[in-house]
């Protein structure tokens, strides 16, 4: 690829909407953290915690990035997580970005949510000051641990509504299709939450489908799946539905098997409103900039 081609990518004004922010720990701060926490790791160097990070799907993925919340215990953990995140979008001239947060991960742990929003906000707060870039929060529900726990969840975030953007419904997609949460979803709504939905990443159009029609959803995270449906494609287009793609975290969960066949240029092709996103960019190799490039040189952008 050519330079300019790479310093236009590496300099234009861009915003990242589908972050999570545990997936933004790098080896190195994840290991420290543990040390200053006395948290036992599985992993006990950066090359054991890089050779893990080669990942056959996205269960055996979770399974790794849930080691990796055990790090965090205070709010200046969540407070330096964020800031490091934000430091390096502001680095890739990301002028917005739309992060998610669990919650429910560490309610498990018996931590209180304030811990939580108080060392995130902060952070943001600063980085708006300081760097002039501005993030909103999505509070994430995890899918596997069911719809009361969304529900309960939705109720403790209801306390930060004016940090909070919206809602969305994330992890494991097989076996827990969207019309389970639809009374989650239209609690949220309510209340005035933009809402988002991860559909079709590893699951069916159908999950994309019924997140578009049951839960009413704003936007779709992934959505690679609603190309097996052409009555759904119409829909997305006709409706200009978002969808937020992540190149490499496709390649790294084994959903698309070659950048060269990546859909993102056929999607742009039919109308469809899609953005370039990290997703766990500790994870799978690359932030936003990097992301971009990837596609751009695989499908000769």
């Amino acid at each position: 690829m050519e330079k300019e081609l790479i310093n236009l990518i590496n300099t234009i004004p861009k915003a990242e909407l589908h972050i999570h922010l545990e997936g933004s720990i790098e080896p190195e701060m994840m290991l420290s953290l543990a040390e200053k926490n006395k948290i036992n790791l599985k992993y006990k160097t950066i090359d054991e915690l890089k050779k893990a990070y080669n990942f056959d799907d996205l269960r055996d993925f979770l399974y790794v990035y849930t080691q990796g919340t055990r790090v965090l215990r205070t709010a200046e953990d969540f407070y330096k997580i964020t800031k490091a995140y934000l430091e390096k979008s502001h680095s890739q001239n990301i002028l917005h970005t739309e992060i998610f947060i669990d919650f429910q991960t560490y309610a498990r742990r018996g931590m209180i949510s304030d811990i939580i929003m108080d060392g995130v906000w902060a952070a943001i707060k600063e980085s708006e000051q300081k760097l002039g870039i501005s993030s909103y929060l999505i509070l994430a529900f995890l899918r596997h641990l069911g719809a009361k726990s969304a529900m309960k969840t939705l109720e403790e975030g209801l306390r930060y509504k004016d940090k909070l953007i919206g809602i969305g419904l994330a992890s494991t997609e097989i076996g827990y299709p969207p019309h389970l949460f639809k009374k989650v979803f239209a609690e949220a709504r309510k209340h005035g939450f933009k809402t988002t939905a991860h559909a079709g990443e590893e699951g069916p159009a159908q999950y994309v489908r019924e997140s578009i029609e049951i839960l009413k959803v704003d936007r779709i995270d992934h959505g690679n799946k609603a190309m097996d449906d052409p009555e759904l494609v119409k829909m997305i287009v006709d409706k200009q539905i978002p969808l937020t793609l992540c190149p490499l975290s496709n390649i790294a969960l084994g959903n698309v098997k070659d950048l060269k066949h990546h859909t993102l240029m056929k999607k742009l092709d039919m109308g469809m409103l899609v953005s370039v996103n990290s997703d766990d960019p500790a994870y799978f190799g690359g932030y936003v900039n990097e992301n971009i490039i990837a596609v751009t040189e695989a499908l000769n952008l």
